[in-house]
């Protein structure tokens, strides 16, 4: 994989669970959709009172997975929703580490498959529809709050939307803010090499004038009312307006390893500096990179993926002399959860 797709560029990942004796369930499914072109594949990870015993989930050689019982029944009482956005190129198992983490505290996290820009799915026409990754979570919140038997009640107040990476410019998209293809594009002009103006001109979302115009319109749901970005993309296209209006508190967290391709100052921390200072926080982990964020490795699972994708290793690493991944995911899950308990906006 070249360099210059890497820092976006995330694969089909699973990952660890978090110490907790607590109870959880796991259900997947695909959602239809009304013109047949875009069904969604969604897993969602709820508390239960099982007390069946829980299996690993999509276990495999090269990544640690999570414990969950599958089908159990949901906990009694309202709960709040997050729903989880993938980067380029992964999946719903990028963030399963999260998932699980933030399920053990009480929450029902659903996850979707991007159609297009998934590990499995890399459709050039689903991934020219970026502008549709937005209304994917608004289609996975309706799928859970209609099945409050499946997955537990809703606590209305409570729905957030977390994504990284490419993820990341999703959650903000959902949370109100606007995209100007034409900044983007001037800006990239300046700054070439960033992983973001090479992912974006990959996908080609401005192939006609109707895609342009899709790309910088309103994509909010009003329903989400918190929003975290793990180590986003795509920010430096965001209008400032937008971004100083947002309406919902947000959390940024940035790798702060070092990289030429998604840099944190050019990309969280600029994002951060425009959002409302009042309900904005902004985190910089100094020995995570953006690989930090996504599945923990099982010894040897380097080597495994280096065989199968020359170069692709490089997933497993995180910052020279850095603290072990699962560590470091421990404290972005403290991070996550702490700001997400905060009293909700009004």
């Amino acid at each position: 994989m070249k360099t210059a797709l890497g820092a976006l560029l995330l694969i089909c990942l699973t990952t660890r669970a978090f110490a907790d004796n607590s109870p959880i369930g796991f259900q997947a499914s695909t959602l239809p959709d009304p013109h047949n072109d875009r069904p969604l594949e969604m897993v969602v990870w709820y508390p239960s009172a099982t007390t069946a015993t829980p299996q690993l989930i999509a276990d495999n050689p090269v990544f640690v997975s999570a414990l969950a019982v599958r089908n159990a029944p949901p906990a009694a009482g309202e709960h709040p929703l997050v729903v989880l956005s993938h980067g380029y190129g992964g999946n719903w198992r990028n963030q399963t580490w999260l998932a699980s983490a933030l399920a053990h505290k009480g929450y029902i996290v659903a996850a979707v498959n991007h159609p297009g820009t998934t590990s499995q799915d890399r459709s050039p026409q689903a991934a020219a529809q970026l502008w549709r990754r937005p209304a994917d979570l608004s289609r996975a919140i309706d799928a859970v709050m209609a099945q409050p038997e499946q997955f537990g009640v809703v606590a209305k107040p409570r729905i957030a939307a977390v994504g990284h990476s490419l993820g990341g410019w999703t959650i903000l998209e959902i949370a109100g803010a606007r995209f100007d293809p034409n900044r983007f594009a001037q800006d990239c002009q300046a700054h070439p090499k960033l992983a973001s103006c090479t992912v974006y001109q990959l996908m080609n979302p401005e192939g006609s004038a109707e895609s342009k115009a899709r790309m910088g319109a309103d994509l909010s749901d009003k329903r989400v009312t918190a929003v975290v970005s793990l180590d986003l993309g795509l920010s430096r296209g965001l209008t400032d307006a937008s971004l100083a209006a947002l309406p919902v508190p947000a959390l940024v967290i940035a790798a702060g390893v070092p990289s030429k391709e998604l840099p944190a100052q050019m990309e969280s921390a600029n994002l951060a500096k425009r959002l409302p200072p009042a309900s904005t926080r902004y985190v910089e982990i100094s020995d995570a990179s953006h690989f930090s964020f996504m599945a923990q490795c099982k010894p040897g699972g380097a080597a495994l993926i280096e065989e199968n994708t020359p170069g692709d290793g490089m997933i497993c690493a995180d910052g020279d002399g850095a603290r072990p991944r699962d560590v470091i995911q421990q404290q972005i899950a403290s991070l996550v959860s702490e700001f997400l308990a905060g009293p909700p906006p009004h």
